[in-house]
Parts: structure tokens; C-alpha cells; sequence
């Protein structure tokens, strides 16, 4: 089970930090990733984290802004977003690969519910 949390209405320029908490057996995933979907767009790839050793990918539209986290410990994953834009508007969803450290959504086995981030200009 996937549950994010952080999401909110923030003005062009803020920041905001998101978290994904995970239970069950997705610790034990590979790799765990952000997506995010606006209204009217197909899901897109936001940034993943191989769960072994913390290596991060970025989409280009977030890189050099974004970064992804994690704490084995607790088992969450972070989302830190800043330098925000309007475009970056969209319901933010983290997921779970069991086999894969890739951007590819279908390579993903286990979803959040999502988290509403709403960036006003």
C-alpha cells in the first residue's frame, strides 16, 4: 500500500514536499517513482529512485528543481518540488516497480491514490 501526503496550493515560485508512505511488501521494490497527471494529459514521468542505492532519474521538465528522496527506514518515499510552476499543476502519484529502476508507468506494480499539487501564477 502506497499513501502520499504534502500535496497543496502554493503561488508560482514555492515549494512543496510530498511523501509517500509504504506498507506491505513494496520495501521491497526495486525502484519507486513520481508521476503526475494534469487534467486532460496522459500520466507522465516525474522521477524515480533506485531503492538499493538512492540513484535518481529526472524528466527534464523537473531536473535541476525537483529531487527525490528516500528513508529505508521508514520506508517513505520524498518528493521536495521548488521553484514551482504553473505547469507543474497536476495530481502527483507515487508507485512501486517490484523488478524495474525505469520511467515507463506500465513497469510500475503498485500505485498511490495521488495527491493534488495546484500551482496559482
Amino acid at each position: 500500500q502506497l499513501v502520499e501526503s504534502g500535496g497543496g496550493l502554493v503561488q508560482a515560485g514555492g515549494s512543496l514536499r510530498l511523501s509517500c508512505a509504504a506498507s506491505g511488501r513494496t520495501f521491497t521494490s526495486t525502484a519507486m517513482g513520481w508521476f503526475r497527471q494534469a487534467p486532460g494529459k496522459e500520466r507522465e514521468f516525474v522521477a524515480a529512485i533506485r531503492w538499493r542505492d538512492g540513484s535518481p532519474i529526472y524528466a527534464g521538465s523537473v531536473k535541476g528543481r525537483f529531487t527525490i528522496s528516500r528513508d529505508n527506514a521508514k520506508n517513505t518515499l520524498y518528493l521536495q518540488m521548488n521553484s514551482l510552476k504553473p505547469e507543474d499543476t497536476a495530481v502527483y502519484y507515487c508507485a512501486a516497480s517490484r523488478f524495474y529502476y525505469t520511467i515507463r508507468p506500465g513497469q510500475y506494480d503498485y500505485w498511490g491514490q495521488g495527491t493534488q499539487v495546484t500551482v496559482s501564477s
